[in-house]
């Protein structure tokens, strides 16, 4: 194999698992894990590098937790009698309302792609889960449009607020395994800010 081709492979590994990646942090935030994703999640193993450190701490998490525990966490942190402790939405994080510009801005952007809410789906697009799915469909290519448009959805879509909602979620009063779930996003939306201010 040449060195351009093992290059090559190296780059599409690392784009799967930055997909998986940001599927795994939709899922999670889209609702409560079930018993079996709990159980997956405390077989993960990390090494010495914040990545790691944040797949460590995810598993330790949820080794600790039970179903029952995390949908109350769920519920209080996102659902709430009213309103949960945490708003996960874009235009609450850049503009303090929901509703507002950036949801508007983002079903633009979904229309352009072919994409489209889901039946039976009552939260707006721009929740951090459907925004972390659209990512993760775009990098697999589960989604028309490759890297390319990976990267331009993250800069105007995800760049701007999440790494700031999953700060508030490490440090949020109700969160318990949820904690973790903060930290690891937090990471990766760090790492991916990195990653994207790189020169090619």
């Amino acid at each position: 194999m040449s060195e351009q081709g093992t290059a090559g492979n190296r780059i599409d590994l690392l784009t799967t698992e930055r997909a998986r990646l940001f599927a795994l942090l939709g899922r999670l935030l889209v609702a409560a894990p079930d018993a079996g994703l709990l159980a997956a999640l405390a077989g993960l193993r990390g090494d010495r590098t914040p990545l790691g450190d944040a797949y460590r701490a995810l598993a330790a998490a949820a080794a600790a937790a039970d179903t029952v525990a995390v949908e109350r966490e769920y519920h209080d942190l996102f659902i709430g009698l009213g309103r949960g402790e945490l708003l996960a939405y874009a235009s609450y994080y850049l503009s303090g309302f929901l509703h507002e510009r950036p949801l508007a801005e983002l079903r633009g952007e979904m229309l352009r792609l072919g994409l489209e809410r889901a039946a039976g789906v009552a939260e707006p697009e721009d929740h951090i889960a459907s925004e972390c799915e659209v990512y993760a469909g775009l990098l697999s290519g589960g989604f028309a449009g490759g890297p390319r448009e990976a990267e331009a959805f993250f800069e105007r879509h995800l760049r701007p607020w999440a790494g700031r909602f999953f700060a508030d979620l490490e440090k949020a009063e109700a969160a318990r395994f949820y904690r973790a779930v903060g930290a690891m996003g937090r990471v990766v939306i760090e790492i991916e800010q990195a990653a994207l201010g790189l020169p090619e």
